[in-house]
């Protein structure tokens, strides 16, 4: 049986959410069935990265003499917010696998959130005495300025990646040898992302059949397997038509191959492939900003919220469920238009002659 992408993809979370659940203690299995009908595969997945961390620190720094599988349900009620509140620390930088790694505050909040999930199962089911990650205050997220493009009258950042993609101005001698047989693929996949705001993962998963060429729209599979409809503007037709003429008159790609964008090895394009290329020609226009394909998208949000003023229009269109994502984030613009709502306001309400 032959899956589509976002099916192979449910598949991969599964086979390794279930590989990490075998290194962990037997009740485990348990929260993961029960919460099985409320979460994705994707953060089942989580849950299990950030458990597996979790009794890590358990047989390293509180039961010394026991492995994670050994650690009984009944342990976990020996546990203090103190205990808690160490492990959290313990996150800042940590060893799993032989690696060191650290968490920021929203890794770290995450992680928190996990546990509280975790332990709030075992609570309900009167299999714990006390939930005491609820307990723990959760790590304070510090507002971070949203990095984009900049397009303004000053600085025009989107024209002058978009130039750089179509032109290949600024790569070297060898990102240029590969340019004349990328340039249209990469310009339809930036386009696309400036044009709608879609994730990495929602283009990566493009079909030819995704697409209505006759109102210019698409359909993307949004997080949680849920399905929308997205429009885009004569820019985007533009890129997408010259790319398809090229993709249609190419011998090479197989007839079966119905992935939008494709690789030089004509195969569906990987997430990988996509963040490079982005990083590749973003670094030219602003070598300053990190600016990646999720960048790109608040550069789409952050524009639509400018020319629209409506946050709703603005959360629909990034997919977002809750509203108050989207304020979150596009808080500092709101300020703006604040103030030039106020600026403009005319307080009789006629027309100056």
């Amino acid at each position: 049986m032959e899956y589509s992408y976002f099916q192979q993809r449910e598949i991969n979370c599964y086979e390794r959410t279930s590989k990490i659940i075998e290194e962990l203690p037997y009740y485990v299995q348990d929260f993961f069935v029960g919460v099985e009908m409320q979460t994705s595969p994707l953060t089942r997945l989580n849950y299990a990265y950030d458990l597996r961390v979790f009794f890590s620190f358990l047989a390293a720094k509180v039961f010394r003499n026991k492995e994670m599988q050994d650690i009984e349900l009944r342990d976990l009620d020996m546990l203090t917010a103190s205990d808690l509140e160490l492990y959290v620390s313990y996150l800042s930088f940590y060893k799993i696998n032989g690696k060191t790694e650290k968490c920021t505050e929203t890794g770290k909040a995450r992680k928190l959130s996990t546990l509280r999930s975790f332990y709030k199962y075992f609570f309900n089911k009167n299999m714990l005495k006390a939930n005491v990650a609820e307990k723990v205050q959760m790590p304070k997220i510090h507002e971070k300025e949203i990095i984009r493009l900049d397009s303004n009258e000053k600085v025009d950042e989107i024209g002058d990646m978009l130039y750089v993609v179509e032109s290949g101005s600024g790569l070297t001698q060898k990102q240029r040898a590969f340019h004349n047989s990328t340039k249209l693929r990469d310009t339809a996949i930036i386009t696309l992302f400036l044009g709608t705001g879609i994730r990495i993962s929602e283009l990566v998963g493009l079909n030819i059949e995704d697409f209505d060429f006759n109102t210019n729209s698409f359909v993307v599979t949004r997080k949680g397997g849920n399905r929308a409809v997205l429009y885009y503007n004569d820019d985007v037709v533009k890129a997408l038509s010259n790319y398809l003429e090229l993709r249609e008159n190419d011998k090479n790609v197989p007839e079966d191959e119905r992935a939008m964008f494709l690789s030089l090895q004509n195969k569906r394009i990987a997430t990988r492939t996509v963040q490079e290329l982005v990083k590749k020609y973003a670094k030219i226009v602003s070598p300053l900003k990190h600016i990646t394909p999720h960048k790109l998208r608040s550069t789409f949000g952050t524009n639509l919220y400018r020319q629209t003023g409506d946050i709703y229009v603005v959360a629909d269109c990034l997919g977002h469920k809750n509203v108050e994502t989207t304020k979150k984030h596009y808080a500092a613009i709101t300020e703006d238009i604040r103030k030039k709502a106020a600026t403009s306001l005319n307080i009789t309400g006629q027309k100056n002659d």
